[in-house]
């Protein structure tokens, strides 16, 4: 379709694709061990904003996980439903 509607700009949606599938998947990952993981006694999951909630005390002490703190994720349960381990 891109080609049909811009012909010369010689875009390439596969790549584009494949990377937006990479960085969804490894997202999802993050937010999935914060949910499921080990120590996931700390996070919790408001379904109405599609986000990961905890104590500021949690956040401060997960300090690599922070960026999820203010975005909402909105294809975590789709996404579960693909990639999630029985």
């Amino acid at each position: 379709m891109l080609e049909k509607i811009l012909p010369h700009a010689m875009l390439k949606a596969g790549p584009n694709l494949e990377s937006r599938i990479r960085t969804l998947k490894k997202d999802w990952a993050i937010v999935y061990d914060m949910l499921s993981g080990k120590d996931n006694s700390s996070f919790g999951w408001d379904e109405h904003r599609q986000l990961v909630v905890a104590k500021d005390a949690v956040w401060h002490s997960h300090k690599e996980v922070g960026q999820f703190r203010h975005h909402s994720f909105p294809y975590y349960d789709q996404l579960t439903t693909i990639y999630a381990k029985d």
